[in-house]
């Protein structure tokens, strides 16, 4: 994905912005596109719950986040794979927290 990309896209250009890593942001805020993807794939969530639950996003945002999502969507796939993989990978490193400790003692975790 490259910033030219962002800016003849014709869906959800204007409140888009991809940064010089090829990283969607949508434009005004700190939020990448895929974690808007991630909350629909996820939880399920329809655009309103989003708005609900990120209430600083507006609709329209959202709505021009799932349409860059879907002129992209290979990228963005990879993307959102990459997250999870290092995500996945960080979590497998960490040390366990007492809790989880505990919970497994008492076998209510492996």
């Amino acid at each position: 994905m490259t910033a030219a990309s962002a800016t003849t896209s014709a869906s959800g250009a204007r409140h888009i912005h991809v940064d010089a890593a090829g990283v969607a942001w949508i434009e005004g805020t700190a939020v990448k596109v895929c974690e808007v993807v991630v909350d629909r794939l996820a939880y399920g969530w329809s655009p309103e719950e989003i708005h609900f639950q990120h209430p600083n996003l507006s609709l329209a945002r959202i709505h021009a986040a799932f349409s860059w999502y879907y002129d992209h969507q290979a990228e963005m796939d990879a993307e959102i794979e990459r997250d999870l993989a290092w995500a996945d990978a960080d979590a497998a490193q960490a040390a366990p927290t007492p809790l989880l400790e505990k919970l497994r003692r008492l076998g209510h975790v492996r």
